[in-house]
């Protein structure tokens, strides 16, 4: 399997999106650990936020396009990540396969749909720079109840928080089919995090390891490579997608102390 060329290697979104999808039957036959890039392949500028252009308010078609390209931009990653998880951790469960691999679907649908959105406001994908902050989140050296605190429980789960402040903003504008597409994308994304707490606490079962005693202390030791989050806590949407009360207050400590000038935990939005 070392000449199969995966989708985060493929540069065109179009061909990453369709190479993912046709490649199924490889990903569940794998038994070995895929080395992975540094950075996944773009068509896109990659650049650091502190170097992407001013963004314009969604009154404007242009502001509501770019949204939704920074949205592409976090949709292509999370579909990258679903992949590269199935591929580092090969000695995965039947179960976990093939939620994870539904899950990565999803991603790509919920990419294409915001490709489609951004062509029907009259730009492409390309026409802004993009980053991959969260690929550089994960490391082959993460165990997997770290990569499902990573990606599912804190990136994606902030991907909640964040979704529903855009859609809070966005009902003020005149852009329904953009607000249709985010509101789908924020509602199924509920799902994926669920995935993340349920497979966390079924693989601590398993370990014989206490989530309640774990969570805290793994993402005190995963704080120093999480990208920071402000957007306020949606407690309802934590909830729904498998988030315990002392978890929920865990995040509003670390939330408030990302807001605080000199906090240790302070770290540039990556």
């Amino acid at each position: 399997m070392t000449n199969q060329v995966w989708a985060f290697q493929e540069p065109d979104i179009f061909l990453k999106i369709d190479n993912l999808r046709k490649c199924g039957d490889l990903v569940f036959s794998n038994q070995t650990k895929v080395q992975m890039p540094d950075l996944p392949a773009r068509d896109a500028l990659n650049l650091e936020f502190k170097l992407h252009p001013p963004k314009k308010g969604f009154s404007t078609k242009e502001g509501q396009a770019r949204m939704l390209h920074d949205l592409a931009s976090i949709e292509l990653q999370a579909m990258e990540l679903g992949l590269r998880s199935l591929l580092e951790y090969p000695e995965m469960d039947q179960q976990f396969k093939e939620q994870l691999w539904e899950l990565t679907l999803s991603e790509s649908r919920h990419l294409e749909m915001c490709l489609q959105e951004i062509e029907a406001l009259g730009f492409r994908w390309g026409h802004w720079p993009v980053n991959c902050g969260l690929w550089q989140c994960v490391s082959p050296e993460d165990s997997i109840l770290d990569r499902l605190l990573i990606v599912h429980r804190y990136l994606e789960g902030s991907g909640l928080d964040a979704g529903d402040t855009l859609l809070r903003r966005l009902a003020g504008v005149d852009a329904i089919p953009v607000q249709k597409a985010v509101q789908i994308i924020n509602t199924e994304e509920v799902g994926h995090v669920l995935f993340g707490s349920e497979t966390y606490r079924r693989i601590c079962r398993l370990q014989k390891i206490d989530p309640n005693v774990d969570f805290s202390e793994r993402m005190n030791k995963l704080r120093a490579v999480l990208p920071k989050r402000i957007n306020p806590i949606n407690h309802q949407l934590r909830k729904k997608s498998g988030f315990s009360d002392d978890e929920i207050k865990y995040l509003e400590i670390l939330r408030e102390s990302f807001l605080e000038k000199d906090s240790p935990w302070k770290k540039e939005n990556s």
